[in-house]
């Protein structure tokens, strides 16, 4: 291998069921380097992960590592991580039940004397670790007291503490705030002082631009270059992942899509509250608008939509749906009003992994009509393909289970299955996030078409740009509260972080 290269991959293959995920694909990286893995969903960039860390069996080509003679294969995640490659997935994959300082030396805990964990030491280790990394965590405490960011945190600083000579971090940053991102950046910038070599993955191109020093970038499972950070701007980046020149998104949002205040009423909430998540609120949404709900991470934005939708029964307050009151007591009142929601956590409540693309896009609707009167097959058919087609869901076929889609796609399912309940008032909370620039915008793109065919869509993101790009008026929530809302000419990035920081209406 050459000077100062800790890792070279060369002419990697890997094919799925149908589908060559990888043809001669290579990837270098250098001692000391961050360098960012960019694609679109199904591009590879996971696919050549699992590859280099012993999850997938790749058929063909070489993977070298600084100190090891000649080509390595890892086994699994274990042998890849002895060999000084350490992974963080985008889902976190710690234990729960177990405390903090447990999930950080699971497997490498210092014994005593008679070979009992040392659980005194464990705990002055894990909180030293904490420490250096700036995190102010009760390492004795269980992790699921923490949310999913500290958690997110808790496992990259697992990974950087096991003397990994290759970090790999894959879309880590997707559930952290602003300044948890800061930290990890501070943490990535250490380690590339330390020698380490880091690739990162990420959907945020800001992000590429304020750490990385190159860029690798493949599309359908072929390499399109490997470029150093000044001689790929983020026009060129974005061209590359697509293999065609790009639109400026800010044109994707008609002239026309103004004030909708004069559209009848479809939601009427008036002091809906659920008892220790969202305060007690007033929201009226039009036909034909998108509402945007934005707050930092926590400020109550998935709480206020699930309250209106009845994931979580609104404890005070009316809702009145096309101007009649109702009362919503769970999902199924709310589907049978013409609401759909698209959950934040594809994973958890959104795919069921074990059934095919056709069965997860008709769910909702065979929900809404009873198990006992079962949608013909023909007419799931027709359904499913309706929407593949619609939405460009990239899969092998129909039959093909979800969990072996992209993210991307698998969220492109989730969309479909809501949208053949033909709602009038769709919730998509955080519908782009962990998906490439170019599925965003078809969502975009999509989210618009739906309002201006009369529907109603809330719309969260944790990107204040995309939601300027299709939101007609945004609400503002703070610490479980709804502090204001901003529209018009306050409708600007600046007006928007202004009303977030001091609930200005």
């Amino acid at each position: 291998m050459e000077n100062n290269v800790v890792l070279s991959m060369e002419g990697i293959c890997m094919t799925f069921p149908g589908v060559k995920a990888l043809e001669n694909v290579d990837f270098h990286l250098k001692k000391g380097e961050i360098r960012a893995l960019m694609g679109e969903n199904g591009a590879g960039k996971s696919t050549l992960i699992k590859c280099l860390t012993g999850v997938n069996k790749f058929e063909a080509g070489e993977i070298y590592l600084d100190g090891i003679e000649g080509p390595i294969v890892n086994k699994d995640t274990m042998d890849a991580q002895k060999k000084g490659i350490s992974t963080v997935y985008q889902e976190v994959n710690l234990c729960p039940n177990l405390s903090v300082a447990e999930n950080l030396f699971i497997g490498r805990e210092p014994m005593t004397k008679i070979r009992t964990v040392n659980r005194k030491k464990m705990n002055e280790m894990a909180a030293k670790l904490m420490k250096d990394l700036n995190l102010e965590i009760d390492v004795t405490q269980n992790l699921e007291e923490y949310s999913l960011a500290l958690q997110q945190m808790i496992a990259i600083a697992r990974a950087v503490d096991m003397d990994c000579k290759v970090l790999v971090l894959d879309e880590p940053t997707s559930s952290l705030d602003d300044n948890e991102v800061e930290k990890l950046f501070g943490m990535m910038r250490k380690l590339r002082g330390r020698g380490v070599g880091i690739v990162f993955v990420t959907h945020f191109l800001e992000q590429v631009y304020e750490v990385c020093d190159g860029i690798t970038v493949l599309r359908n499972g072929t390499l399109v270059g490997e470029y150093s950070i000044e001689e790929l701007p983020r026009v060129k980046l974005v061209a590359a992942m697509m293999g065609k020149d790009f639109d400026d998104l800010a044109s994707i949002k008609p002239e026309s899509s103004g004030d909708k205040s004069k559209e009848p009423l479809v939601i009427d909430a008036k002091g809906l509250s659920h008892a220790g998540t969202i305060k007690p609120f007033d929201m009226e949404i039009h036909k034909g608008e998108v509402i945007g709900l934005t707050g930092l991470l926590g400020s109550g934005r998935s709480e206020l939509a699930r309250a209106i939708y009845g994931a979580d029964r609104a404890q005070t307050g009316t809702l009145k749906v096309k101007e009649q009151e109702v009362t919503v007591r769970n999902p199924i009142d709310a589907m049978n009003l013409g609401m759909g929601l698209l959950p934040d956590d594809r994973k958890a409540e959104g795919i069921i992994g074990d059934l095919s693309v056709r069965e997860n896009i008709i769910l909702a609707m065979q929900a809404k009509q009873g198990i006992f009167k079962k949608i013909p097959m023909a007419k799931q058919i027709e359904i499913a393909d309706k929407f593949i087609d619609l939405l460009q869901i990239k899969t092998a076929s129909r039959e093909t289970l979800i969990k072996q889609l992209s993210g991307g796609n698998q969220q492109k399912a989730i969309l479909a299955r809501w949208l053949a309940t033909d709602p009038d008032f769709l919730i998509l909370d955080e519908p782009t996030r962990g998906i490439d620039i170019g599925t965003k915008t078809e969502i975009q793109k999509l989210v618009i078409q739906l309002a201006e065919e009369g529907k109603s869509v809330m719309f969260i993101s944790s990107e204040i740009e995309e939601m300027l790009r299709t939101c007609n008026r945004m609400a503002v929530l703070r610490d479980g509260a709804k502090v204001g809302e901003i529209e018009g000419e306050e409708l600007t990035q600046e007006g928007v972080m202004k009303a977030i920081a001091g609930g200005a209406k």
